[in-house]
């Protein structure tokens, strides 16, 4: 995972809980970042990052995610206070996504439609890693180029909010129930096939490479872990533990579509 130095902070997305900004980097790019200064701190960065790498191990289409090195003088040019308290606080490391200019929000009454197999492979992995925002009053799905494009996943892995060492595969036998109200469900007309393909590409050298990917600052005890490797093992072990979980998701998930 590429790492970014930001060089300009240019304005704010005044929603999400991460705070997420439009900012400019060193290598002239524009990226919208989430701030681990935000209320919630770094949950949901890990989020971002674990959901959205699956998302493209799954063979669906999501911003490059990279890391963005963000220096605190840069609260200077925000006048807003909050704001600015926030940019002061995510001094270091934090995540970003390429910025898609002249993308749109995904509306399902208006062309292009999703094909079967990208709305059924988004709808299992949403039940996969939790994911309660892609739904009609927050699709987090954006039109660029005529093709769907998945952002802000920093909702998913709800169970690490309320995490510990003592019950570290929390939520992992969860149905996900919550699919019922998935945008994309009137178009997963392919889940059989979809769950085949998880289960083949999500396997364990691809799950290890992208908790690798998690930052050693974003972990640690001062989360309830022990340590560092602990808790990204901790996250390994829910993955390979979800993985194992997938004909649950497939059958809540076919139950949903036939209601």
């Amino acid at each position: 995972m590429r790492t970014v130095n930001v060089i300009r902070y240019v304005l704010p997305f005044r929603e999400g809980g991460s705070v997420p900004a439009l900012v400019e980097a060193d290598d002239l790019g524009l990226y919208v970042v989430k701030l681990r200064g935000a209320a919630q701190g770094t949950k949901p960065l890990i989020a971002e990052l674990v959901a959205g790498e699956l998302a493209r191990l799954a063979g669906l289409r999501v911003p490059e995610i990279v890391l963005a090195e963000l220096d605190g003088a840069l609260a200077a040019s925000e006048p807003h206070r909050e704001i600015c308290e926030q940019l002061e606080a995510s001094a270091g490391l934090n995540l970003a996504l390429d910025y898609l200019p002249g993308s749109i929000t995904f509306d399902p009454v208006v062309a292009p439609r999703p094909d079967p197999v990208t709305a059924s492979r988004t709808v299992l992995l949403d039940a996969f890693v939790a994911n309660v925002d892609r739904t009609p009053r927050n699709p987090n799905l954006l039109v660029w180029h005529t093709q769907l494009w998945l952002i802000d996943h920093g909702a998913s892995l709800y169970f690490h909010h309320g995490w510990s060492p003592a019950d570290p595969l929390d939520g992992v036998s969860d149905p996900f129930a919550e699919v019922r109200q998935h945008i994309l469900l009137p178009w997963a007309k392919a889940l059989d096939a979809a769950a085949a393909h998880l289960a083949a590409v999500f396997t364990d050298e691809a799950l290890a490479r992208i908790v690798e990917d998690i930052p050693a600052g974003w972990l640690g005890p001062e989360h309830g872990f022990s340590d560092e490797a602990s808790h990204r093992a901790a996250y390994l072990g829910w993955l390979h533990a979800r993985r194992a979980n997938l004909p649950l998701l497939l059958e809540e998930a076919t139950r949903a579509l036939r209601v």
